[in-house]
């Protein structure tokens, strides 16, 4: 039987572990993270699957430090695994795999190598994305390629909405790679890096919102950053709001003299600086939810000037 350790994460974690033993890997160790107090924690548990399955789980610290590499180099395991685990492995733990160590990437590599590859692809205005299986080398996310499974990204997709699709590419990818790993006859595709960027992690205040910039821009934003993630961020008539969904919409406010929200037909409409629209569909205000009915008890008359402090 063909044994395994992995390291997992999150929903593509939780999936692709269903997938290993559905197909028979012998999963003897799953090592994982303690959830973090200060994240919100929407996503499925690995931990809590493991238990289900009566696999032992470890979540060490550093899982470089040397009694982990004991531990697994003990096991002595065929493959290790790593689907959405947040930390590097190191290259004497990823040589303990007698047939190599994959790692499962929420992308279509080598484009969006590095941290939160979904949201990358949302802001920068992707229509399509994916999941791959590489070889892990030392430097992240440059292995060769088994596998890759591409999904649509849709004009008004949120970041959750794109990343539900990314987990069954995931999981597709992964079932249908998994034969061919055993039988040790999967493919092995280089990668031509120049292809692709590296991108790094995001902190929530990377959600400010720069009015000067184009609708669609601001829209990409917004939705790449949509709870569960933190939201995007503004003021409005000097007041903290966050801006939770859009829509773009073919109207134009010619010589505006700077952003502005108004109310339209009943609608929440921001104008850039450059005249194009955004229609607002959800909005706080100071922590409280906004609808176009209460918006003037709450700000007064519009319209009202968009990022200024």
């Amino acid at each position: 039987m063909t044994r395994a350790v992995v390291f997992a994460y999150h929903k593509v974690g939780v999936r692709c572990l269903k997938v290993l033993i559905a197909q028979g890997i012998d999963v003897a160790l799953v090592v994982t993270h303690h959830d973090n107090p200060n994240e919100q924690i929407w996503f499925d548990s690995v931990a809590a699957t493991a238990a289900d399955y009566q696999i032992p789980t470890i979540k060490p610290a550093n899982p470089n430090n040397p009694d982990s590499v004991r531990h697994i180099r003990d096991i002595a395991p065929d493959f290790l695994f790593s689907f959405y685990y947040r930390q590097m492995l190191s290259p004497e733990l990823l040589s303990i795999a007698a047939r190599g160590a994959l790692n499962m990437h929420g992308s279509l590599l080598p484009k969006y190598r590095g941290r939160v590859p979904v949201n990358w692809a949302i802001i920068h205005g992707e229509t399509e994305t994916g999941a791959t299986l590489h070889y892990m080398v030392e430097k992240p996310d440059a292995g060769d390629i088994v596998a890759q499974t591409s999904v649509p990204i849709l004009p008004d997709d949120t970041a959750q909405e794109v990343f539900d699709k990314v987990t069954v590419a995931a999981e597709l990818t992964l079932y249908r790679a998994l034969p061919a790993l055993i039988a040790g006859n999967a493919p092995r595709i280089t990668q031509d890096l120049a292809q692709g960027s590296y991108f790094s992690g995001r902190k929530p205040e990377d959600g400010w919102i720069n009015w000067n910039e184009s609708a669609i821009r601001i829209h990409n934003l917004v939705r790449a950053v949509a709870p569960p993630y933190p939201g995007a961020f503004t003021t409005i008539a000097s007041q903290s709001a966050r801006i939770l969904r859009t829509r773009l919409i073919a109207v134009r406010c010619e010589n505006l003299s700077s952003p502005l929200l108004t109310l339209l037909n009943n609608r929440l409409m921001a104008y850039c600086a450059n005249g194009d629209a955004l229609q607002i569909l959800a909005l706080e205000i100071a922590g409280e939810a906004v609808i176009p009915a209460t918006i003037t008890l709450q700000l007064g008359s519009g319209p009202w000037p968009l990022g200024v402090g």
